[in-house]
């Protein structure tokens, strides 16, 4: 197990964690002085003889402003889902509105899709007037909570992230302070900050992925793990070359051969359930670089595998994000993490090596790695004897070509 001096150093992205909080609080003072702006909902409606309907949050604006934003609806024609206008001068306390389109009233949870059809609408809804409101220089946005307060933070904190950390300052997109529009109670408050801690996670995720290569490397990721997670209460151990040799992961150790950056096995652990509780395991894949080894890829686009570490950051980010949330969970996170990368002693097509649990495979392609960290991995978690796996990982862009050859639009869909 390598020790690591934890580097402060890195105040750039200490600076993106204080400018990124979307949970700032701005003095009464600081808030008056700063441009507001206002995000306002509103549903699809055939009734309505402007083709939409209010939110509360929105006939509450209207009602003060004396019907202006229902003039404005008439003039201006019915808002289709996912989309939005800003209007301008309706009223002294924000100057620029947005009013967004959620969609009809009746979208409810799509048991085809697995998915929240309303919740994915109002996260965009959300998104779309956050986004509009920067472009028209407000800095202080207050958000209709449009009947999901942890819906609608969520959506907002997405949209207004960007990864900046080369760019010049000048260049920064400006920062903007978000807050619920309107009197909370306790629970809105409480599913508000749910909804930020889950763009914030995500946003993390984001940037692990998005940092380039030579800023991510397995060391730089195990630093920013003890530092970030260690702080969290996260117990967090960096395995070296020489523990994966004696745990015999010849398939892990294999990919990072070609690659002078060190090769490092991530054991994260949140346990705040039951004692004697069966933990889930998160396996995620880390390959910070992968240029294909010796079956090299194209030139073309090979900067983008920067982020087949996807696997690993989305980890990293889940078990925050389930440490601020306090969840009485217990939780192990498995991170191999390597470069696959060409050289005189990389891996060879056609070279065999074995496994944890004793297999041997032979390497056809060595541009397929993720299954050869994956199979150490997942071996290495299974002996904690977990409730379940979630294996998470950016395998191969071949399973759009496979579906393309399967799926006819003439075959019905089992």
């Amino acid at each position: 197990m390598l020790t690591f001096k934890i580097v402060y150093s890195r105040m750039k992205f200490c600076r993106y964690l204080i400018n990124r909080s979307f949970s700032r609080k701005f003095s009464s003072n600081s808030r008056e002085s700063v441009k507001k702006g206002l995000v306002l909902g509103v549903y699809e409606s055939e009734s309505s003889s402007i083709g939409v309907e209010l939110t509360h949050a929105a006939g509450l604006v209207n009602n003060q402003t004396e019907n202006k934003l229902i003039n404005l609806l008439h003039l201006s024609g019915p808002i289709k889902q996912g989309k939005c206008r800003v209007f301008h001068g309706i009223c002294e306390e924000f100057p620029s509105i947005a009013v967004v389109g959620i969609g009809p009233k009746s979208l409810a949870y799509n048991e085809l899709e697995l998915v929240d059809e309303k919740k994915e609408a109002v996260r965009a809804a959300a998104a779309v007037g956050s986004k509009a409101l920067r472009e028209a220089g407000s800095r202080l946005v207050e958000l209709d909570p449009c009947s999901d307060e942890e819906a609608v933070a969520e959506g907002a904190s997405l949209a207004l992230w960007e990864y900046e950390d080369f760019k010049e300052k000048k260049k920064h997109k400006p920062y903007v302070d978000l807050c619920l529009f309107g009197p909370s109670n306790g629970e809105a408050s409480e599913q508000w900050e749910r909804g930020l801690k889950l763009g914030s996670g995500q946003n993390l995720a984001r940037w692990l992925m998005e940092t380039p290569a030579n800023h991510m490397t397995p060391t730089i990721f195990a630093k920013h793990a003890l530092e970030m997670l260690g702080k969290s209460g996260i117990g967090v151990d960096v395995h070296d070359k020489a523990w994966a040799e004696r745990n015999k992961m010849g398939s892990f150790l294999s990919v990072g051969r070609g690659s002078d950056e060190p090769s490092l096995f991530l054991e994260l652990s949140y346990m705040a359930g039951e004692k004697n509780s069966k933990p889930v395991a998160l396996v995620g894949k880390g390959v910070t670089f992968d240029s294909g080894g010796i079956s090299i890829k194209p030139s073309a686009g090979m900067d983008a595998m920067r982020g087949d570490m996807g696997g690993a950051a989305c980890t990293f980010a889940a078990i925050k994000t389930i440490a601020s949330l306090n969840l009485p969970v217990n939780v192990k996170g498995f991170i191999p993490l390597c470069e696959n990368m060409p050289s005189g002693k990389a891996t060879k097509p056609g070279d065999v090596v074995t496994a944890m649990n004793g297999k041997t495979i032979q390497v056809d392609n060595t541009d397929a790695e993720g299954r050869l960290i994956l199979a150490d991995a997942l071996c290495y978690a299974h002996t904690f004897n977990p409730k379940f796996i979630i294996d998470i990982a950016t395998l191969t862009g071949k399973i759009f070509k496979r579906f393309a050859e399967w799926w006819k639009p003439e075959l019905p869909l089992e």
